[in-house]
């Protein structure tokens, strides 16, 4: 039986190193303390965040992450409390829309939460959903709604708050959060979906719910047959039409248009690293 041990490695010829690893009982690092970390760690932490792939794609360096021009295509900025931290890729094509946006949060439980994440194709589209005609922010349509814009975007197939196609990037772009909030001695996250789909697409990415499972089962009994909130899509507005209840996407607008008792709020999950929750509120039904 042949030696299995390599006889050139480095491990027989000085004693073992362990890698340095976090103490034993590490501490987690939060948003408001990230400036005061070498900047060398703060760049590695968002670089985790740029897929090599879709940087090449859009002709942006993955090394010095400049275009082919020499800008930077990456924005960075902090709140003035240092507890919101966000980052922005830009694209060459439109600069109305980044290829991704992320928004993180420290939150009052000693957690850190994801606020907002967003990857949008330059090259699809643009809907004004987050816009009014005079140029007013719609707050992405839950402040007010820009109902043509938002009639448009429905039948390109998108959902409630997106002005663009997406990249097909949020399952990975979930996995590189996870890695940065390891880096960060963070076990978990938070979420705050803003919209049905959302806390649906989180669910079947691993999420768990913190406050609304509940509340998302009763959705979807109000969607199946013989249930309150199909016989309400009655085709009343675009929004409203009876083939919505047997999609995650047509409920989501739906809902987006008000056809619930109650306002979409309070919904919150958390994703702890490595685990996917199993949790399953629309069982069945495709996007």
């Amino acid at each position: 039986m042949p030696d299995e041990t390599p006889k050139s490695s480095l491990f027989s010829q000085e004693p073992e190193r362990p890698i340095p690893t976090a103490p034993e009982e590490p501490q987690p690092i939060f948003l408001r303390e990230l400036p005061k970390h070498d900047e060398r760690f703060r760049y590695t932490l968002a670089h985790i965040l740029l897929p090599v792939d879709l940087l090449v794609e859009f002709h942006i360096d993955p090394i010095t992450l400049r275009n082919k021009a020499g800008q930077v295509m990456v924005q960075s900025a902090h709140s003035e409390d240092g507890m919101i931290w966000a980052m922005r890729l830009l694209n060459d094509i439109d600069p109305r829309d980044p290829l991704m946006e992320i928004e993180l949060a420290d939150t009052p439980f000693n957690r850190i939460a994801v606020n907002w994440v967003a990857m949008n194709d330059p090259r699809a589209p643009r809907f004004d959903v987050d816009r009014m005609p005079d140029g007013a922010s719609t707050l992405r349509g839950t402040a007010q709604r820009n109902i043509p814009a938002e009639i448009a975007a429905k039948e390109a197939g998108l959902a409630p708050g997106q002005v663009r196609k997406g990249l097909r990037h949020l399952r990975r772009l979930l996995q590189d959060l996870e890695q940065v909030f390891a880096a960060m001695h963070q076990y978990e996250f938070d979420v705050e979906p803003l919209f049905y789909h959302a806390a649906i697409l989180f669910e079947r990415h691993g999420f768990h719910y913190s406050r609304g499972e509940a509340f998302m089962r009763r959705i979807h009994e109000g969607f199946q047959p013989g249930g309150e909130l199909r016989a309400r899509l009655d085709g009343s507005t675009p929004f409203r039409m009876p083939h919505q209840a047997d999609s995650i996407r047509g409920r989501s607008w739906a809902i987006h248009d008000g056809i619930l008792d109650e306002p979409w709020d309070g919904v919150k999950m958390y994703k702890r690293l490595g685990v996917h929750a199993g949790v399953d509120t629309a069982p069945g039904t495709p996007w």
